[in-house]
């Protein structure tokens, strides 16, 4: 898919990228910098805006496949993707499923160590001696069962904004940064409340208005977080995910959490966009990159991800749900040894739904919960990507709630990780992940942004957040 109104070939290099010739579908430099706060990296800058028009019109694609601002339908059309979480009520974290030995409190007990390959992000396990406490962590009791309100749909904390002006908004930026100083106040009251597809018409307006590109003259005003945080405001659904991959396999190592969060956690339609963008923007192939930069059984998960084709049908079938549970259980606990195949064919295509059921049975069937085989057959990163799948299966809001709780947690921030949950979720849960944040930890996530950031940055989470 060819993203009119970005360069054909890709995008500008950087100091320390290899020199044209080694590199070709780089254009000349000269370009964009690459903007200061994003992790050091060999390459990939913010595309220039579109040169004319509004989103799918010559300008950025329209943003096929993302639900409507407001979030999800709570019925999804036949074939599309999944409501997440479509969970019964009293049916989430910490409830027994009818008739059977039931879940324990998730996280689980000893060896869940939700992360052991991903030192810089502490993940839930890394408790003294590898126990999780039976109550979580800031907690007054088991992780939460999904509240009722959340079987209804989801929700973002962002909404269009009514009698919305793309001129008049780019008239205001424009003032916002002309002469001495910014008023970034003025930035953050346009930006925190209008949906991405506003931002996208509000750019192509600037550059019609003005013949300049406002993401460069935002870039020339601001710095570090507040920076990145414009940046990914600003950047389309699609294209900001692929760039935030591209991103964590570029250079030495691989930030392996990124692809986790990422892969594992998106519909079939937007794996399948963000493959189809990753190709036409860095004119690279996803699948590709993943298997030079995993390896093993971790590999063979991302790709399987990178497929997009996992079972969204919402009707549940039990009679497969018993039969997956007692393969499972053969695979890993009823045997010496771990197969690891069987376990990535039925996390890699079942639904969310037949996940959910698939671990009810199991519990029964092994008399333990899934979440804890995981935790004893596997480590490091398979470990940590296929509990991701489960627990998106059982409560997704509560697992970026999560990612989130442990981005500030101790000493220093994420602030990577902050950013990113906080913009690619605005529009679709947002609110659920909130409510989970505060039954989870008993403070707000609006409080622990405020005590772990500061200045215009601070101002800016706290805009998309709310109260």
């Amino acid at each position: 898919m060819s993203y009119p109104g970005y360069p054909p070939t890709g995008y500008p290099p950087f100091p320390g990228y290899p020199p044209a010739g080694q590199e070709s579908t780089f254009p000349p430099p000269g370009q964009y910098p690459y903007p200061t706060g994003f992790p050091p990296v060999g390459g990939g800058a913010y595309p220039p805006a579109p040169s004319s028009g509004y989103p799918g019109a010559g300008g950025y694609p329209a943003t096929a496949g993302y639900p409507t601002p407001g979030g999800y339908p709570g019925a999804p059309p036949p074939g599309g993707a999944p409501s997440y979480p479509g969970v019964p009520p009293g049916q989430g974290f910490g409830a027994p499923p009818p008739g059977g030995a039931g879940f324990s409190s998730y996280p689980q007990p000893p060896s869940q160590s939700y992360g052991s390959g991903l030192p810089q992000v502490p993940l839930p396990g890394g408790f003294p001696g590898g126990q999780v406490p039976s109550q979580y962590p800031g907690g007054q009791g088991p992780y939460p069962s999904q509240p009722a309100a959340m079987t209804q749909g989801v929700q973002g904390t962002i909404r269009p904004a009514a009698n919305f002006d793309a001129m008049r908004d780019a008239e205001v930026l424009r003032k916002a940064m002309k002469g001495f100083g910014t008023d970034e106040q003025a930035i953050v009251n346009i930006v925190a409340n209008r949906s991405n597809d506003q931002r996208q018409k509000i750019k192509a307006a600037f550059k019609t208005m003005y013949g300049k590109d406002l993401i460069k003259d935002l870039k020339s005003e601001l710095s570090g977080n507040m920076e990145e945080l414009i940046l990914a405001l600003f950047m389309p659904p699609t294209y900001y995910d692929a760039w935030s991959l591209r991103n964590a396999m570029k250079g030495a190592g691989t930030q392996e959490r990124v692809l986790i969060e990422i892969l594992c956690t998106r519909t079939n339609q937007e794996i399948r966009e963000i493959v189809r963008c990753y190709q036409s923007e860095f004119g690279r192939d996803l699948e590709k990159d993943v298997r030079s930069d995993t390896s093993g059984h971790f590999e063979r998960l991302l790709v399987s991800m990178c497929q997009g084709n996992r079972d969204e049908n919402q009707n549940v079938n039990h009679q497969l749900a018993q039969e997956d549970a007692q393969r499972l259980y053969q695979a890993g606990e009823g045997r010496l040894g771990t197969d690891e195949s069987c376990f990535n064919m039925i996390l890699a295509t079942r639904s969310f739904p037949q996940l959910k059921a698939t671990m009810e049975a199991y519990s029964r069937v092994a008399n333990r919960d899934l979440l804890s085989s995981v935790a004893r057959e596997f480590s490091g990163n398979v470990e940590s990507g296929l509990k991701t799948i489960l627990q998106c299966a059982l409560n997704r809001p509560a697992f970026f709630a999560e990612r989130l709780y442990y981005s500030m947690k101790g000493a220093g921030t994420d602030d990577s990780t902050l950013v990113r949950i906080v913009v690619t979720r605005s529009e679709i849960d947002l609110v659920q992940i909130k409510q989970m944040f505060k039954q989870m930890y008993q403070k707000t996530l609006s409080t622990m942004i405020v005590s772990d950031t500061s200045g215009d940055y601070r101002r800016l989470l706290l805009a998309i957040v709310g109260q």
